[in-house]
């Protein structure tokens, strides 16, 4: 099968923007300038405030609707800009949300949880559990009530979330070819393990050479699977789906991978001076914003990697900007009782 076989649901604005980043780079390597580094743009997909998350609910809304489904259940970290994007997609759908957060009712509601509540999604506060332990609970409970639920996994990541990624291999090929950018990696943020799979995917599927540079942002394992194992699982399970495996380049193995756990810091949604300078710096040179949890650590390390010198003044680099910016709201004291 071809992605186009696939039920999908239009959220997403599509193809986002490639666009080149020179006062960051001119600003990196204490001063004496880095590499060309381009910024494609998913903080600009549309979906109540922009994300790469809408590209993952695309595939995953279209499967649910093809299945009957009538409410959309996720789970999250409080902040979790997936769990925003899923409510936005399902008032977009006339679908029920419920959302299963990590931690408790807060005293004020503020970032991506103020949006979860604007959006109409029904919150069911779990605890420690922050990656949506609860939801199977949940969907009895519905299923009791008369609903049709349809759980997405943390993050949107199983292989039909992947394919959003696998397509979006394919629109960053095509901008590359036509602006005749010969990159040498791209970096990204993985957390939940989709958008690496589905980028590794979909460079088989549409020829990109680049290396994939995922910085890991969890250092907590997830289904008592090791990152690694789950990420290669969700990239053999997705290419099964559109017959990749029988066709190019056999089983994702671990050679496959490339995934720096070296920038984790003191853990998911810690913010810490890696993350703080990423956010300041590209603010102050290109009016850009990150998140602090996701696109502010994989900026971080980009920058930790330009200045080792490990990423090479002379080369091309496209930095994926995966969204996330309302989270900047509820992580005002992190990052700015530094500055």
């Amino acid at each position: 099968m071809g992605l186009s076989d696939f039920p999908s649901r239009k959220l997403a604005f599509l193809p986002t923007p490639l666009v080149e980043l020179p006062r960051f780079s001119a600003a990196l390597a204490e001063g004496q300038g880095g590499p060309r580094i381009y910024m494609k743009r998913d903080d600009q997909t549309g979906l109540a405030s922009g994300g790469n998350k809408a590209r993952k609910l695309e595939y995953l809304v279209g499967d649910a609707i093809a299945r009957g489904c009538d409410t959309l259940i996720t789970g999250g970290a409080a902040q979790s800009n997936h769990c925003r994007q899923t409510a936005a997609a399902a008032a977009a759908c006339g679908l029920g949300c419920h959302l299963a957060l990590g931690g408790g009712l807060p005293g004020r509601a503020e970032g991506n949880l103020l949006l979860d509540m604007i959006l109409g999604a029904e919150i069911h506060w779990s605890g420690e559990c922050r990656k949506g332990e609860d939801m199977p609970r949940i969907a009895e409970s519905l299923r009791g009530a008369g609903k049709k639920p349809y759980i997405i996994p943390y993050g949107g990541s199983n292989a039909i979330g992947a394919l959003g990624f696998a397509s979006a291999a394919g629109e960053l090929a095509g901008q590359l070819a036509e602006s005749r950018i010969e990159a040498s990696r791209i970096v990204f943020a993985s957390s939940s393990g989709g958008t690496q799979a589905g980028l590794m995917v979909g460079a088989r599927l549409f020829g990109l050479e680049q290396e994939l540079t995922a910085v890991c942002i969890d250092k907590a394992v997830d289904e008592g699977l090791d990152f690694e194992e789950r990420v290669l699982s969700l990239a053999n399970g997705t290419a099964a789906l559109v017959g990749l495996e029988a066709s190019a380049g056999g089983r994702f193995g671990p050679a496959d991978l490339v995934l720096r756990r070296e920038f984790t810091g003191g853990g998911y949604g810690v913010v810490g001076e890696l993350e703080r300078r990423a956010i300041g710096l590209l603010a102050r040179t290109e009016g850009i914003l990150v998140d602090p949890v996701y696109t502010g650590r994989a900026l971080g390390a980009l920058i930790a990697l330009v200045e080792s010198g490990e990423i090479r003044k002379e080369e091309s680099i496209v930095f994926w900007h995966t969204g996330g910016m309302p989270a900047l709201f509820a992580y005002e004291r992190e990052i700015l009782t530094h500055r």
